[in-house]
């Protein structure tokens, strides 16, 4: 029989350290954003602020995709859910992540893969100066995480590579296609885009952030009201549909938590009303998400009824 709440804390903690343990033996995966092999670490925060971490938890690592969420979030917050839907589609793509492919109005599937995430970095104090921008973001990450430091990993902000010519080529794309807000500079949008995906922090960091997503845009360790819950309830259901990449059907199926990773081996989960999960593991399967972290979620909800429909379960059986 599944539990379906929390009795006490500790006994949590107990079995979060146990799905941990079981996760940390999965030794498959390739190292694809920095950091190494063998780091791994679980945080956890729940809607008291009260939290509990595992493994290399004080280790920073850059956000990378995991910052996609919180990117939709202040667009929203900043000009409407109507206004950043005529820009951005909700639809898992069904191709990959950096795929050169737009909907069928010429738009960007959703914000959780990058041609979406170029599209709402682009809604984000628009005409503001570049500081003043990446500012207001690292501020809200700031918030989300109990007002604490974040860093910002100028590496990944500053690359050249090919993942960056790959999202020039998207910008360019949209840019043909009118998706782009009237006056949208897309060198700017792209340092923006950049920018956030260097912001650095922890587990722990992550966990709250997380938390504060899982109880509709309250930061639970402050109580400091950082989104509008209408906008956490929007960026909650667009993760929970397109936040891992071509996993997250079956991410949906087996597990069915709202959650995003990143190329870095981080990995945000939320469990609504509950609690926040953070997870820091650089090796990725096939499709570039955190191969323990999956695994450890996929331990919680076996024997935790997180699942979005494991309610329905309980009361029919």
């Amino acid at each position: 029989m599944k539990k379906h709440r929390i009795e006490d804390f500790e006994t949590f903690c107990q079995d979060i350290k146990k799905y941990y343990e079981r996760s940390r033996s999965k030794n498959e995966g390739e190292v694809k954003g920095g950091g190494k092999a063998d780091s791994y670490a679980i945080a956890i925060c729940n809607m008291e602020g009260e939290t509990y971490s595992l493994g290399d938890h004080h280790e920073r690592f850059a956000l990378q995709s995991v910052s996609k969420p919180i990117n939709y979030a202040l667009a929203l917050k900043e000009n409407g859910e109507e206004e950043v839907h005529r820009h951005v589609g909700r639809e898992p793509s069904g191709r990959g992540y950096n795929g050169l492919v737009l909907n069928q109005e010429s738009l960007p599937h959703n914000p959780m893969i990058n041609a979406g995430a170029i599209m709402t970095c682009s809604m984000i104090k628009p005409g503001e100066t570049m500081e003043n921008r990446f500012s207001h973001v690292k501020e809200t990450w700031s918030n989300l995480c109990a007002n604490s430091d974040i860093g910002f990993d100028s590496s990944v902000a500053n690359g050249k590579d090919k993942g960056y010519q790959r999202n020039m080529a998207l910008s360019y794309h949209m840019l043909e296609q009118g998706a782009f807000p009237e006056g949208t500079d897309i060198y700017e949008t792209m340092e923006l885009y950049n920018k956030c995906c260097g912001i650095r922090l922890n587990v722990d960091q992550l966990a709250v952030a997380a938390a504060s997503l899982a109880s509709g845009g309250c930061c639970p360790a402050t109580r400091e009201k950082v989104f509008e819950s209408e906008n956490i309830r929007d960026c909650l259901s667009l993760m929970l549909s397109c936040g891992m990449y071509d996993y997250s059907g079956e991410f949906a199926f087996l597990v069915g938590l709202p959650a995003k990773s990143g190329v870095s081996g981080a990995m945000m989960v939320a469990v609504p009303g509950l609690l926040g999960i953070g997870i820091y593991s650089p090796p990725l399967d096939e499709l570039g998400n955190p191969v323990r972290g999956i695994a450890f979620c996929r331990e919680l909800v076996k024997e935790y009824g997180f699942h979005k429909y494991d309610l329905i379960v309980k009361n029919t059986s």
